[in-house]
Order: structure tokens, then C-alpha cells, then sequence
């Protein structure tokens, strides 16, 4: 794949995973903001560009193949298993951090009162999030599948009740990117979920759970704002509703 400062970065990380961890290492958001250019990701986080290409070519050139090509996978086996996978950890999560971080915020929020925000913003999190992959689990995923199965031939394709499925997915895109930015913040006040010297077992825990929540976030937005929404708006303009 031919790198430059043009190339869109949601657009590299969807043909080949390894990028993420360059964009990550650079603090570069590749999911919720992945329709930037690599000149123009760069310029907000004050990143040479040559390096970062730099980077981003030695990358492809590891041998870690253990990402899945998910840019191949038809897209109703890819909703699938974003629900399957992502959605369902999103809800276990969600239940042991809860009280995790209530635990922490009580014995140690008068010393840390940063604490008390994060648990603010992570409840908030949790509520959105539920609603959202509900939104998709009821409404978008199975118009997808429809799509596909209408582009197999299986059946006809009828009119949604929200038109076009760009307008569901538009609405996607922005609830990721509240939840995004909402990330964006918890990881800046845990100091990128480094606990405090002397934490107790519980604190550094609950941090780590956090981070990989936030990780896993981001994996799971990538699939989708960069895999199958732009996917499916193709695969649409392809078909014929009945």
C-alpha cells in the first residue's frame, strides 16, 4: 500500500491493522476521527509527517499477522461478530467496572477528587453505549443483513422507515464520537490510567479495566466507521428497493 500525506487514516487502518499502534503511539485518533488525512492528523497533534510515515511503513513491514482482515469479511458475518464480540464485552464490562470504580471513589475520592469525575463520565458512558448498541442490534444490523441478502439475490429489499442508511449511520458516527471524546477525557484525567503511587490492588484494577475498555472502544468504533458503515452505503447504492 502506498503511504502519503493524503492518505486518509481510517481508510489505512481498515486495509491494514498494524497502523493502529503507530496512530496510537502518536495519540492519534484512527476511529471516531478517521476520515482525517495523515498531513492534517498530524498538524493537530504536532507530529512530523515524514516520521510518522516512517513508522507507519516499518509497521508493514512486522511480521504480526494475527489481525483479522475484517475490509474482507462479507458485512453481515461483520455484524455479527461486532455484536457478538464487542457489544456483549461493552455489557460484562460495564457490570465489573460499575462497582469497581464506586468502591475506589469512596476510599480514595477525598484524596483524588479527579476520581469522582471519571465515575461521572464513565456512568454516563455505560448509559449511552447500552442505548447505542441496542439502536444498532435492533435497527441498523438487520437492515445491513437485508441489504446483503438482497445483493445475494435471497430476497427484495424494502424501504426503511429512516430512508437511506446513511442517516442511521451519521447518527452512529456522532454517538461514537461523544463516546470518543468522552474517553478522550477520562484518559487524561487517570494520567493515561496510571494509578498513583501506593494504589491499592483494587485502584490499579479498576485503571487497567478502564484502559482496556477504552481500547477495545476503539477497535470496535474502527469496525465500524471505517469497515462497515462506509461498506454498507455502497453496497446500497448498488441495490434496487422494492
Amino acid at each position: 500500500m502506498t503511504l502519503s500525506n493524503n492518505s486518509i487514516i481510517g481508510e489505512l487502518v481498515a486495509q491494514d491493522y498494524r497502523y493502529a499502534t503507530v496512530f496510537q503511539k502518536n495519540k492519534i485518533d484512527f476511529c471516531c476521527q478517521g476520515n482525517r488525512t495523515v498531513e492534517e492528523a498530524c498538524a493537530k497533534k504536532d507530529v512530523a509527517v515524514d516520521g510518522l510515515i516512517e513508522q507507519l511503513n516499518a509497521a508493514a513491514q512486522t511480521n504480526d499477522a494475527s489481525s483479522s482482515d475484517f475490509n474482507s469479511w462479507p458485512l453481515d458475518l461483520l455484524a455479527t461478530y461486532i455484536e457478538k464480540k464487542h457489544h456483549r464485552y461493552v455489557e460484562t464490562r460495564i457490570t465489573e467496572i460499575k462497582p469497581m470504580l464506586a468502591k475506589i471513589v469512596k476510599v480514595h475520592g477525598d484524596l483524588h477528587p479527579e476520581l469522582h469525575e471519571v465515575q461521572e463520565l464513565f456512568l454516563g458512558s455505560a448509559g449511552e453505549l447500552t442505548a447505542h448498541m441496542k439502536k444498532e442490534e435492533f435497527i441498523l444490523f438487520p437492515f445491513v443483513k437485508k441489504m446483503v441478502e438482497a445483493a445475494e439475490g435471497k430476497t427484495e429489499l424494502e424501504p426503511s422507515h429512516f430512508g437511506s442508511v446513511e442517516n442511521p449511520v451519521e447518527m452512529m458516527k456522532d454517538e461514537h464520537a461523544a463516546e470518543g471524546e468522552r474517553f478522550r477525557i477520562i484518559a487524561e484525567l487517570t494520567n493515561d490510567y496510571t494509578p498513583p503511587v501506593g494504589a491499592c490492588t483494587t485502584y490499579m484494577v479498576t485503571f487497567s479495566l478502564l484502559k482496556e475498555f477504552e481500547q477495545d472502544l476503539h477497535m470496535h468504533i474502527h469496525l465500524e466507521n471505517n469497515i462497515l458503515f462506509p461498506n454498507a452505503i455502497e453496497l446500497e447504492k448498488t441495490l434496487v428497493y422494492a
